[in-house]
């Protein structure tokens, strides 16, 4: 459950409120979501990930999330999508 996957992953959806979508339509295989987001962001999606039996990997920090999905700024959540 490794970064380098999500970072080379080809389908993936990034931010929180994607990620929240992609787990109610069950197209999740694996949640990520950065240590420092806010709680308040993320409550929904972590108690939605449980219910739906989804998997989280905890990110150190919302800007090393970003830059393994390759974007220019940080991210809260992001998702592996499955094949």
């Amino acid at each position: 459950m490794s970064l380098e996957e999500l970072k080379m992953a080809k389908r993936k959806v990034i931010g929180v409120k994607q990620t929240l979508k992609a787990v109610e339509k069950g197209e999740a295989e694996r949640v990520y979501i950065a240590d420092d987001a806010e709680e308040r962001v993320v409550k929904d999606l972590k108690a939605l990930c449980e219910a739906k039996g989804v998997p989280i990997c905890r990110v150190e920090s919302m800007a090393l999330l970003g830059k393994t999905c390759k974007i220019e700024v940080g991210a809260a959540a992001a998702a592996l999508l499955k094949v």
